[in-house]
């Protein structure tokens, strides 16, 4: 114990001094030595001098004071403390044992009335003698408590508890030894479910714990029953050395206690990496996470804070007042993370069809992998019935691992909160994570309160081949709804309790975890109950220095939390563009495709195509749906430029500028058809504050791809879908694609009665074509080249004739120099334009590309 500190909270000594016993296991040898800590009743009482600063002594010895005698004018104050001057050597003790009995301050006219009045000294006031003799005790009243109210057991002051010396900041971690065993199969499990008689009692339950723990965890829980809140919150406030931490810049501890445990193990849920410290989440890939019964969502705050956009989220909790509140994301991206409530939109993970649900909505948007990580914060009020609450929460324990497991990629991480782990039905949950995770841990950050039961199950590494397991708890979650109306047999065991035993190193694992956590939290709740009986009594740490440390260690930034500021969107525009290019650009006009200018298409692997079907805009986003638009045209009349977008339920995150197209899509035909509006990106500049503007045509459009899976919520009714707009190759094979196998006749509602051409999109989707832009990806002097040699394309310097296969560095046409080179082929002609030498048809436009691409394939490099 040399570096814990003991204490023995003892009672009042017989001249009303506090003690606080101090033992120090050092040798031996060594004695015990008695601190002193006055209280405020000992002060009333009178039992000790006033100790007065050199500044305080001169002032009252110009007032006439002298040693020895009474304050006051004319000498009449009261006596009983002595006035002692702070010399800086005289020690408390010497102090307080110069300290003198009150004596009467009664003048000697008052004295010789009283007794003419029958008072004797030592008697009570009164004819008979009745009025109290002895002084009246201080109150020892606490918080909201009545006068003369005792808590039972609680005020009881003749208990020891140990404070550590030195604050943690990097917590120890342990690991289960890792299972060799495979996954259990279905025939191996078949009869692993044992029904007993619902038991609400667990000071028994002592095969993973000793009883002496067991015992003292529960004892020490018990006197806190009747205790008020106000006096417990207030000696928690200064018994915790991490209590300063609280929120920091997110909306709860919880996201504090998710960034605690993400830092404890190296980063693993936001920067996962593969066995040779290679990232797995690639500069185009989506970080996926789930986040179960776990509102308002301060796990997933954090997690949006780290990554951002590219994180997408999906949450599962409780419709109601414990609901996902995104408005209070203010340090992440509410806009990637998507709510879900399960089939009966109640997101009750009890219920076997939410989950089914769940799972199937996850899988469909991950493209059947998964997530790469689950977090799981469930737990409810359990008021008076602290000591079953691991009983009480089995059933979302099971419900938790279950939905965890149903949707976690191979390879994929698990966190959950659990609460004491007692009972076999527990460990054995516990038991299953240990045969299908890589690792195991049983975790306790410093974040969660020493004096609570809180834990955590952190799973790493999950395992092939566990669907076994996953029917297992899936049957076992449909057992325990079919009891519940019966409410006198209950699933006991998930596992059996002597495979759980047989298993030494797991076994031994739980009894080693429990114990320590068990007599931390003992230990943590006698020191609490010390702080509320004695509230003069205060750590030796700085708790604003443990948060500091704390901070810098998980790499939080320690500033307050606040809403991010809405700017002016004309401002916002001109600190996003940072005058890198001009801005003038935007109102750039494509160039449309005539016989004359079609030959600067004939480099035509230099350009990509798109079909338009809608009217062009610039989009801004500021947050969530707070969004502008802009037509890229000057406005002459005001400095207004961009305009709230209204009436439109899209969201993006802040400081994203795209160019859009929004587009009216179609489904069915004539009189039964449905119309719906959706935004189509063509060309990204900056996403989420990511300037991509200077990348590859290509990888604009890649990230803004992401984008479109990220902020994309098919649960959430009316939101106006963002998509990617599909684009083309320029050859000859890509314009047949556009114009046969895309094109569908089909009555338009509102057009006439007679079919129109229709360019089909996905899932039954299509719309009416305006035409087809050709956009610009090489930069002047590179261009694309064919190597009939290797087959492949490479690059080719048009000023220096240099040639390679790898894309050079200043090879990618721009944003700006995409915008300012587009051409633009009309899919109906103008009247104006009908008859027209010039106007490039369609025959003639597939002939221009089929030509040229022969040429390209066989010829040697354009000029």
């Amino acid at each position: 114990m040399s570096n814990t500190r003991k204490r023995k909270h003892g009672g009042l000594t017989q001249d009303g001094e506090t003690r606080i016993k101090v033992e120090r296991s050092l040798s031996s040898s060594d004695s015990d030595e008695e601190l002193s800590s006055p209280s405020y009743a000992s002060f009333l009482h009178g039992d000790r001098k006033p100790v007065y600063s050199d500044v305080v002594w001169k002032q009252m010895e110009k007032m006439g004071y002298k040693a020895g005698e009474s304050l006051g004018k004319t000498g009449l104050g009261n006596k009983q403390f002595s006035v002692t001057k702070n010399q800086g050597n005289d020690s408390e003790d010497e102090v307080l044992n110069n300290a003198s009995q009150p004596e009467s301050v009664y003048s000697d006219f008052a004295q010789r009335q009283m007794e003419s009045m029958g008072f004797q000294q030592g008697g009570g006031l009164g004819r008979f003698g009745q009025g109290r003799a002895d002084i009246i005790e201080a109150s020892q009243q606490r918080g909201r408590r009545g006068l003369g109210f005792r808590v039972e057991g609680f005020d009881d002051k003749d208990f020891t508890w140990e404070e550590e010396e030195e604050v943690v900041i990097v917590e120890p971690k342990v690991c289960i030894p890792s299972c060799p065993r495979p996954p259990p199969t279905k025939e191996e499990m078949e009869d692993w479910i044992r029904i007993g008689k619902k038991k609400l009692t667990i000071d028994d339950e002592a095969q993973f714990c000793s009883e002496e723990v067991l015992a003292e965890v529960l004892k020490s829980k018990t006197v806190f029953d009747a205790l008020s809140g106000d006096e417990f919150l207030k000696a928690r406030t200064r018994a915790n050395p991490y209590e300063f931490i609280r929120g920091a810049i997110f909306q709860n501890r919880a996201a504090m206690k998710m960034a605690n445990m993400d830092s404890a193990f190296d980063f693993m849920f936001t920067s996962p990496k593969d066995d040779k410290g290679r990232d797995l989440i690639g500069p185009n890939d989506l970080l996926y996470f789930a986040d179960l019964c776990a509102g308002p969502g301060g796990f997933s705050e954090y997690v949006l804070w780290r990554k951002g956009w590219q994180a997408k989220g999906f949450g599962f909790t409780l419709r109601g007042d414990n609901d996902f509140k995104l408005e209070e994301f203010l340090a992440g991206t509410p806009e990637t993370f998507e709510p879900h409530y399960g089939v009966h939109d109640d997101g009750d993970i009890y219920n076997e069809d939410n989950l089914v649900e769940f799972r199937r909505h996850v899988l469909e948007l991950t493209d059947d992998k998964g997530v790469h990580f689950v977090m799981a914060d469930g737990g409810f009020s359990v008021e008076g019935q602290e000591n079953i609450q691991e009983i009480l929460s089995k059933q979302l324990y099971l419900c938790q691992f279950l939905c965890a497991v149903s949707i976690l990629r191979t390879g994929g991480h698990f966190v959950c909160k659990l609460f004491d782990l007692f009972t076999s039905f527990s460990v054995g949950l516990v038991y299953l994570m240990y045969r299908i995770f890589d690792e195991v841990y049983i975790f306790k950050p410093v974040t969660s309160r020493p004096a609570n039961s809180e834990r955590y199950v952190v799973c790493k590494g999950l395992r092939p081949n566990i669907q076994d397991v996953l029917e297992h708890m899936f049957n076992t979650n449909v057992r325990i709804n079919k009891m519940k109306n019966q409410d006198i047999d209950d699933v006991m065991e998930i596992v059996p309790l002597h495979i759980l035993l047989e298993d030494e190193e797991f076994s031994s694992y739980m009894v080693d975890s429990n114990d320590r956590i068990g007599k931390v939290q003992a230990n943590s709740l006698k020191k609490l109950r010390a702080y509320v009986q004695d509230t003069t009594l205060m750590g030796h740490y700085d708790q604003g220095e443990v948060k500091k440390r704390c901070l810098e260690t998980w790499k939080i930034p320690e500033k307050a939390r606040a809403a991010p500021k809405n700017p002016d969107p004309d401002v916002k525009f001109d600190e996003l563009w940072k005058g890198v290019d001009d801005d003038h650009c935007f109102d750039s006009e494509p160039t449309t495709l005539t016989s004359k200018n079609i030959q600067n298409l004939k480099c035509l692997y230099n350009y990509k195509c798109f079909v338009s079907g809608g009217e062009r805009w610039f989009f801004m986003g500021l947050g969530r749906s707070n969004i502008y638009k802009w037509d890229g045209k000057p406005n002459y009349r005001s400095s207004t430029r961009w305009h709230k977008l209204e009436n439109f339920h899209l969201e993006l995150p802040r400081d994203t500028l795209i160019e859009v197209e929004i587009v009216q899509e179609l489904r069915g035909e004539g009189k039964g058809q449905r119309r719906s509006a959706a935004v189509h990106i063509v060309d990204a500049v900056i996403l989420g504050g990511k300037d991509v503007r200077n990348s590859h045509y290509s990888e604009r459009m890649a990230k803004a791809g992401l984008l479109v899976k990220a902020v994309n919520k098919p649960t959430c009714q009316g939101m106006v879908p963002l998509r990617l707009k599909h684009i083309f190759r320029v050859d000859s094979t890509s314009l047949k694609e556009i114009f046969t196998s895309r094109i569908d006749m089909k009555v338009v509602k509102g057009k006439s009665r007679e079919p129109r051409e229709c360019f089909m999109l996905e899932d039954g989707r299509h719309l009416l074509p305006k035409g087809i832009f050709f956009i610009k990806r090489i930069q002047e002097p590179w261009t694309y080249a064919h190597s009939r040699s290797a087959k492949r394309l490479y690059f080719f310097n048009k000023d220096t004739n240099e040639s390679v296969f790898e894309s050079p560095r200043d090879s990618a046409a721009s944003f700006k120099s995409s915008l300012g080179t587009r051409y633009f082929w009309p899919w109906e002609a103008d009247e104006s334009e009908k008859g027209e030498e010039n106007r490039v048809d369609r025959e003639r436009l597939i002939e221009f590309f089929t030509t040229a691409q022969n040429n390209f394939l066989s010829g040697p490099p354009r000029k």
